[in-house]
């Protein structure tokens, strides 16, 4: 699934899962190196750990970052929105 960020530098994030768990994770744009980073540490994670991990991590004084924003996709997916 790809998922279009808002107010983040990346501007999607491209999401695979597997009976709820994370399978791969691919950010277009922003910090290569710490999206790397992410993408690795949350493969293999059930998407539930990943959004309660990830959901509300800001970026300076932006009001979402790019983790908090695969928390929104990961929930998109799942279907956890509250």
């Amino acid at each position: 699934m790809k998922y279009r960020t808002k107010g983040t530098c990346s501007s999607s994030i491209d999401v695979e899962l597997d009976n709820g768990i994370i399978k791969s994770v691919h950010f277009t744009g922003g910090c290569n190196g710490n999206l790397q980073g992410i993408s690795r540490l949350v493969e293999g994670m059930p998407a539930e750990e990943a959004i309660s991990r990830l959901k509300g991590i800001k970026c300076g004084f932006k009001p979402t970052s790019c983790p908090d924003q695969l928390a929104l996709a990961l929930e998109s997916i799942v279907g956890t929105a509250n």
